[in-house]
């Protein structure tokens, strides 16, 4: 992925890095594979706020993704590759010889005219979506399930791969993104490559409007409200507010937030290195 630096034209483009685009190839979607997407602004059914700092934002059609891959032992053909609105990751293309088209996250270094295959008999190579349990240990992949058939959950940002580092019985070994170790089903679809767009985090906004198109609203600091709204509220001055917490006073700064659960048991080791307390 290449990186644009605008010329300092305005004060929103002094300091705006963005995306050159070089890998898509039209900004002409399947309108087949559209669906309409309504916007919220934060709001719940009866009109009342629910979320903060959502609002605004360009109108977009949703992109259905094909997660499931289940079209298998039939070649698809890569026709273009997109920009998505919705997702941080460039998108796919694919019609099949049977002449059906789908949208898959496109993997980096994948390339118009390029065939892609998924199922159980097919080659660990770019863009091909197998069987966990028939991939080489080390392959680098992305857009796995957690159950057999449910569809991909994990990693799907862009940039963001895992590694399949062992197998066993009826788990495979994989070192997540984060760093964390965890069994998934050995019977578990994945695809072969790394996610697309992996200088997404390089981008430089420019100027607060850029959020507002994507329908961020501006978010106040908690030291800046009074003491009835926020924990870290109040004070003479410019008082730091304390200890960072949530809004619900909640700690910020070190405290594992994450809920026990029955999949605990799958993981191996956390991202900060240590097992996780049964």
């Amino acid at each position: 992925m290449a990186l644009k630096k605008y010329k300092p034209m305005t004060a929103g483009t002094r300091w705006k890095i963005g995306n050159a685009y070089a890998e898509i190839t039209t900004n002409q979607p399947e309108k087949s594979l559209l669906e309409k997407k309504n916007s919220t602004g934060g709001r719940n059914a009866q009109g009342r706020r629910s979320m903060r700092y959502i609002g605004g934002g360009h109108k977009k059609h949703y992109r259905v993704i094909d997660f499931k891959r289940n079209k298998t032992g039939i070649e698809a053909k890569v026709v273009s590759i997109e920009y998505d609105p919705n997702r941080t990751a460039f998108i796919a293309l694919l019609q099949y010889t049977d002449g059906e088209k789908r949208y898959i996250i496109a993997p980096q270094g994948l390339q118009v005219g390029a065939t892609v295959l998924s199922g159980d008999a097919v080659a660990p190579e770019l863009g091909n979506a197998l069987k966990l349990k028939n991939m080489p240990l080390g392959t680098t992949i992305h857009n796995i399930e957690l159950q057999p058939g449910q569809g991909a959950k994990m990693a799907r940002s862009a940039g963001s791969s895992a590694q399949l580092s062992n197998k066993e019985e009826r788990y495979a070994v994989l070192k997540m993104p984060s760093g964390e170790l965890r069994k998934v089903l050995i019977d578990c679809y994945a695809t072969v490559g790394v996610v697309s767009n992996s200088d997404h985090n390089l981008r430089s906004y420019g100027k607060a409007g850029a959020k507002r198109w994507l329908g961020i609203r501006p978010r106040v600091r908690g030291v800046a409200m009074n003491p009835v709204d926020h924990p870290m509220g109040g004070g003479e001055g410019r008082a730091s507010g304390g200890h960072p917490r949530s809004r619900t006073g909640k700690y910020a700064k070190g405290e594992i937030t994450r809920k026990k659960k029955g999949s605990d048991k799958l993981i191996i080791q956390r991202k900060n290195g240590r097992k996780l307390s049964k």
